[in-house]
């Protein structure tokens, strides 16, 4: 399967494409940033940005698209160009028939780190690591897309079940790394009665 991670920005948006092989492994395809002139007007800012992002879908042909889902922030300008931007993202995946998916930071930094919480250095070293890089892909809005493809690869639903305890039933269990593991206990206990 391959994916393209989308880090919305509307000064730099990053993009990554990771693809999945046997056994949760994961190579990078391409990394990016997709950029746009902070003194334009905000309607030719997302032209530019969604002209890329869509040049990207072209080349590459993902078979699904993971956002980072926005959260309200202290800035709201900056969480209205976020937002705009990922509108721009989930319209060019939507008129070429390719999902889109939706995740936290949290579920992000969980899915590559196995905490939730990690920083954001920590998450740029796991990436690296996890795709076999001698360094850490730069800037780091590329490094942040990257991850959300990998999370989305390594996300519960494929191969990963909640059992009828709460706990996590799979045929493919010894194959997923800690914090993959990590990941789907922390959804599970979410999931459970009372949280």
């Amino acid at each position: 399967m391959r994916v393209l991670g989308v880090d919305p920005g509307l000064t730099r948006c990053g993009l990554g494409v990771v693809d999945s092989a046997p056994g949760r492994r994961v190579s990078l395809v391409a990394v990016g940033v997709a950029r746009s002139a902070p003194d334009a007007d905000p309607a030719h800012r997302l032209l530019t940005i969604g002209a890329e992002v869509e040049r990207w879908l072209d080349e590459h042909r993902p078979d699904g698209v993971a956002v980072e889902r926005v959260f309200a922030q202290h800035n709201v300008r900056t969480v209205m160009g976020t937002a705009q931007v990922s509108g721009v993202v989930m319209v060019a995946a939507a008129r070429r028939g390719i999902p889109v998916a939706l995740h936290t930071p949290s579920e992000v930094k969980a899915a590559v780190t196995g905490n939730g919480r990690a920083a954001k250095p920590q998450v740029q070293l796991m990436v690296a690591r996890i795709l076999g890089l001698d360094t850490v892909p730069g800037p780091a809005d590329a490094a942040d897309a990257l991850a959300l493809g990998i999370c989305h690869l390594w996300r519960p639903s494929v191969g990963i079940a909640p059992g009828a305890d709460g706990g996590v039933v799979t045929p493919h269990r010894a194959a997923r790394t800690s914090a993959q593991q990590a990941w789907a206990m922390a959804e599970a206990a979410a999931r459970r009665p009372g949280r």
